[in-house]
């Protein structure tokens, strides 16, 4: 039975080993490797055809014509124009409310139309209703990052007119505020900048001590921003105690993150690409316009009011007016810079000269009692209601007062007709 079997699988027969192996061969991989090598693969001489330059001409290339956009329409010349966008009204980068009507060309602007009067609220004529007192809150609203100097251009004014002075204390608080002020203005200034062309650390880094400063504002005055604390005789209140030496520890340690931010800006790279060269202003361009502040001594032009007309206590201290040489944007970044090194520099002398006295001029017609006397006296009491709904009248005349603002001369103009019982206030700010 078994020998039967073998016989019947013997005439049935096995796969040959010829079969096998071309089962073998015919595997995709070996299919694939036959392919490869039935290929064409390049020789000698056909690879020394493109030894040479490509670039010259030969009798087989110069017949070529380049192939048409598409089967309609052959290749024609056509203008291009410029780009125009909308930058602003409510823009993260205009860092208010600002809007630009730009034409682009790339990444270069070729033409600006700027849209101005958003932030418009009528300052002068609301002034002629309110009192030389109840008007001062607005300066700090003209420019909202430099409080104090507004009002100090407002206060010296009224001062002008009233033919007083503030007392010694109050000119050398002014003279410190004001110098903080010009740090808080410039941090804005420098990082923002900064942001907006791709640095993001100097923004976190300068904020932080601004907020300090902020803190200072508000332990004089009570408010972080609109302080209303520089006014008309003097300052508001007295310092508390332990601000300055609180003010001291600040600046020792505030020029130390000057230094971090300077070592990551100023020689960079990045940073002088974006700036080196760009927004180039002459100094005759920068007189023609009218500029002042850091624009006009970014140009080159040495031109301070700290220094050519001092007001308060700016006489008797020590700085110096950092300039630039071409103008451009990279220039009035290392002024303002340099600014805040001499701001610093003034802090120091200020709260080392502050003396101690009175902080309101001597002058019961224009300073309001203190509050002491005012809750033992009756005649402080009246005085005081008074001053704050009516006011007090300066004499008719007028006046031309100018301050060096961090980032504006700031400039307040006022006049009182004899026949008018209000007042009128003209207001110029020169950008910088």
């Amino acid at each position: 039975m078994a020998a039967t079997m073998l016989r019947s699988l013997s005439k049935l027969g096995r796969p040959s080993t010829k079969l096998l192996l071309g089962h073998n061969v015919l595997s995709p991989g070996c299919a694939l490797l036959q392919n490869r090598q039935k290929q064409w693969q390049p020789d000698v001489e056909w690879t020394e055809q493109f030894a040479g330059a490509v670039m010259y001409p030969t009798a087989v290339n110069e017949k070529w014509t380049p192939p048409p956009w598409n089967d309609k329409d052959p290749p024609a010349e056509k203008e291009v124009s410029n780009l125009t966008i909308n930058f602003g009204p409510q823009h993260p980068a205009a860092h208010g409310v600002l809007r630009l009507v730009l034409e682009l060309s790339g990444e270069s602007v070729k033409k600006c139309d700027p849209h101005i009067g958003l932030l418009h609220r009528g300052t002068e004529k609301l002034i002629e209703y309110k009192t030389y007192l109840q008007a001062l809150p607005y300066f700090d609203r003209l420019d909202y990052v430099s409080m104090m100097c507004n009002e100090q251009a407002y206060s010296l004014a009224v001062e002008k007119l009233l033919n007083i002075q503030a007392p010694p204390r109050a000119q050398w608080i002014r003279v410190l505020y004001g110098e903080l002020t010009r740090i808080l203005n410039h941090i804005m200034a420098i990082t923002t900048h900064a942001l907006d062309i791709g640095a993001m650390t100097p923004f976190f880094w300068m904020f932080e001590e601004r907020e300090k400063m902020f803190e200072f504002y508000e332990r004089v005055s009570g408010a972080r921003m609109h302080a209303a604390y520089v006014r008309p005789g003097g300052v508001h209140q007295d310092l508390p105690l332990g601000l300055m030496d609180d003010i001291y520890e600040w600046c020792k340690n505030f020029s130390i993150r000057i230094d971090e931010v300077e070592e990551m800006l100023t020689n960079n790279r990045i940073w002088k690409n974006r700036t080196v060269d760009i927004g180039v202003v002459s100094a005759e361009e920068a007189l023609n316009y009218g500029f002042s502040g850091v624009m006009l001594r970014g140009s080159g032009i040495k031109w301070d009011l700290r220094k050519s007309q001092p007001y308060d206590k700016y006489d008797e201290v020590e700085f110096d007016v950092p300039i630039g040489s071409n103008g451009d944007c990279y220039d009035r970044y290392l002024c303002r810079v340099e600014e805040m090194r001499q701001s610093l520099r003034i802090m120091h002398q200020a709260m080392n000269k502050m003396p101690e006295g009175e902080i309101k001029v001597d002058d019961a017609k224009v300073a309001p009692p203190k509050r002491s006397e005012m809750k033992m006296s009756m005649e402080s009491l009246i005085h005081h209601f008074k001053l704050y709904t009516e006011g007090y009248q300066v004499p008719p005349g007028a006046t031309y007062t100018a301050v060096e603002a961090p980032k504006v001369r700031a400039l307040s103009v006022e006049y009182k007709d004899k026949l008018c019982s209000h007042q009128s206030v003209r207001l110029r700010l020169f950008e910088s």
